[in-house]
Order: structure tokens, then sequence, then C-alpha cells
């Protein structure tokens, strides 16, 4: 199973403050809009998302079908074939994709300790 591209994506409190913060760590701006309260940012090949308002606590994001430049990967798994394999295993998710789509969806889930988790196709 290919999870695709990884980030953390960080709900923050200021976001002109966290994206200076991770500016002194070697970190810049990949994607993302201040406007619309977040940002994608890379070091390398570490990816962090900082997202203001969005969402309460960190989550550990996949995005199927992305390298970690956001570039288009072939083949990819398909979060509906990923979503059938953890269903399947016997996990329990917070959120689901509808099965009879196509495209862009996500799921959520949860690991042991409570960590969320967001795998999220964008196409």
């Amino acid at each position: 199973m290919k999870l695709g591209a990884f980030s953390v994506s960080l709900g923050v409190k200021d976001l002109s403050a966290s994206k200076s913060f991770y500016e002194k760590l070697g970190f810049t701006v990949f994607a993302g809009n201040a406007d619309h309260n977040y940002l994608i940012m890379k070091n390398g090949d570490i990816v962090i998302g900082l997202f203001q308002g969005m969402f309460e606590g960190n989550l550990l994001t996949f995005n199927p079908g992305w390298d970690q430049s956001a570039n288009n990967v072939d083949p990819f798994d398909d979060i509906r074939e990923i979503q059938s394999h953890l269903l399947s295993s016997g996990l329990t998710l917070d959120s689901q994709a509808d099965p009879a789509s196509s495209g862009p969806a996500s799921l959520m889930l949860k690991d042991p300790d409570g960590n969320v988790i967001l795998i999220d196709q964008h196409r």
C-alpha cells in the first residue's frame, strides 16, 4: 500500500509567527495562501503545513498520488483502495471516502495513542 507524500500538518495560533519560526529552521514557503490561513513549507524533502484556525492539534498527513514536491506519480494507490485495505484490516475510520466516488477524497483515523492521521487525495 502506497500512502503517497508525507507531511505534518500543524494547527497554529499565529500563522505569521509560525512561518517566521520555521524559516529560521531553514524552511521556505512551498505552497498555500496566508490570506486563507495556511502555508505549506519545505526544507529539502521535509514538508510541514501550517494551518491557523482550521483544526485543533496536529495531523500526520499522507497524499496518495503525490511525491514530496506535490508532483503527480503514477501508478498510485487510490484512496478508496487504501480505505478498503484499512477496513479489512479491522481499523476504525473516523471519516471515510465514498467508495462509489472517484478523484479527490479523504479519510481520517487515529493511531492507538490518539494521533490523528489524514489521508487526503487531491486528484
